[in-house]
């Protein structure tokens, strides 16, 4: 059966979908997307895999994708990041027949992603991805999918869109933000770049960027004239943003750690959901949210979602009539609602001179008193500091390192070479020498080999004299050496 392309692909096998959860590193595992499935998710995709790491490690590949078989996980695309044709398509092969799609990472923005040049850091070499999604296209038996990041030109996002759809791009997904807008830099996605693609291209086209709530998925398909709607933010804080409801957080965590009992997945998964689901609640019950980072087990988890159903529950009992949300917030924080990321001064002022405001500490600076004078600390930095009280960040402070006279890394204070150990250690095996000061003894050792393999010589050499005069019956000789 030949497969489905484009429009056919997408009101067929996948169902027509409307409702799309996004590909998450290490997010959008089987029991967050059976979660998000049973509220209101009509498609979603699995975590971004590393296509490299997926065609040479078997353990990966179970743990990611070859897992019990769930006939509730579909229709389901699984996204790759890869920078090497063959590669992406020898690694989606091993995965096709668990999947309905396989979906080319072209957006990821982060440092991950630039050290390991792949997702959007490969928007300019188009020619590589004509190639990629030309041989996908040909050897694959499930369509290639794409999801990419716009140029802050729209006509040059229109003819990149164009690009993949002409190598055999099926469905394509617009993030409406450049590889620049991260983090407190993302800002507002352009939905008008996702309707200049939408428009240009004939092939199916989801969005996203800026969807918190079911009426920003309504709002944008209305103004982009796309097919389907991606959350990722706004689906890990509401997994019922597609069902419209805004659910006490509890019900969402009792649910999901639920499905974690039978899908099991690691527990920095589920403890980085629960960070997202109780976000408004942990700036409240801050010791909470220490216990939360620290807790080891499953189990673990389990209680300190339970004590912070019921810190909520008896505010809730305390209430007074016709309170209000505090802190700016749609709803009181005990109700899955959208978490607005700052930008970088509403980050400045929250981390600002006060840092305990009303009871909420800061997520990332806090203040610290040393000798009278206030200093920012991180905390990372803090926790350094109560393991050593006279430990100081003052960069002016810090020692001055002599660098490797190969490579400009610090040097080893007692390399005989002047170099780091990476460097020593290449020229010490090269030249067969030692270096006391980084523990090679690579000259010492062949000596001792040497040695030994005289040693062994000499011993050889008489028991050789005499299996020689027993195969010629000299007695005599043996009996002189002591052998009877």
């Amino acid at each position: 059966m030949p497969k489905l392309r484009g429009e056919a692909f997408w009101r067929e096998t996948l169902r027509s979908a409307h409702y799309v959860v996004a590909p998450m590193v290490d997010q959008s595992e089987l029991a967050w997307r059976l979660l998000s499935r049973r509220h209101g998710a009509q498609l979603c995709y699995t975590p971004m895999l590393h296509a490299q790491v997926f065609l040479r490690d078997a353990n990966y590949r179970r743990e990611n994708l070859y897992g019990e078989a769930c006939a509730e996980d579909r229709p389901l695309i699984v996204q790759f990041c890869a920078n090497d044709p063959e590669v992406f398509v020898q690694a989606a092969l091993l995965a096709q027949d668990y999947c309905d799609a396989i979906d080319l990472n072209l957006g990821c923005p982060q440092m991950i992603a630039k050290r390991g040049h792949y997702g959007a850091f490969l928007q300019e070499e188009w020619d590589l991805l004509q190639r990629m999604i030309l041989l996908a296209n040909e050897k694959l038996s499930v369509p290639i999918t794409c999801k990419i990041r716009v140029f802050p030109e729209i006509d040059k996002t229109v003819k990149y869109a164009q690009m993949l759809e002409k190598a055999g791009c099926q469905l394509l997904t617009v993030h409406g933000r450049t590889k620049e807008q991260k983090g407190p830099l993302a800002g507002v996605a352009s939905w008008e770049h996702i309707q200049a693609v939408r428009k240009a291209v004939s092939i199916p086209v989801f969005a996203n960027g800026n969807i918190q709530c079911l009426s920003d998925v309504e709002e944008c398909i209305r103004k982009t004239g796309v097919h389907g709607v991606m959350s990722a933010e706004g689906n890990l804080h509401n997994p019922a943003l597609f069902e419209g409801r805004n659910p006490l957080v509890w019900e969402m965590a009792e649910e999901y750690l639920e499905i974690v009992q039978k899908y099991p997945c690691p527990l920095s998964y589920v403890r980085a959901h629960l960070f997202k689901l109780w976000h408004h609640t942990l700036q409240v019950y801050q010791q909470l949210r220490e216990e939360l980072a620290k807790v080891k087990t499953l189990e673990g988890i389990v209680d300190v979602n339970r004590e912070l159903k019921l810190r909520c529950q008896e505010e809730i009992a305390n209430q007074k009539e016709g309170e209000k949300p505090k802190e700016g917030l749609p709803f009181f924080h005990w109700i899955c609602q959208p978490y607005i990321r700052p930008g970088p001064k509403e980050r400045c002022k929250e981390n600002g001179a006060s840092g305990t405001e009303k009871g909420v500490r800061g997520k990332r600076a806090l203040e610290e008193e040393e000798d009278g004078n206030s200093e920012l600390l991180s905390k990372n930095k803090q926790k350094k500091k109560l393991r050593n009280p006279n430990k100081s960040f003052d960069p002016s402070l810090k020692p001055k390192y002599a660098k490797c006279d190969q490579c400009g890394n610090p040097k080893g204070n007692k390399c005989v070479f002047n170099m780091c150990r990476a460097c020593c250690k290449k020229r010490a095996f090269k030249e067969t020498a030692d270096c006391p000061g980084h523990g090679l003894l690579f000259k010492t050792k062949y000596e001792k080999s040497l040695s030994w393999q005289s040693s062994q010589r000499v011993i050889q050499t008489p028991e050789i004299s005499r299996r020689e005069a027993v195969d010629v019956g000299d007695t005599a000789v043996l009996a002189e050496a002591g052998d009877s």
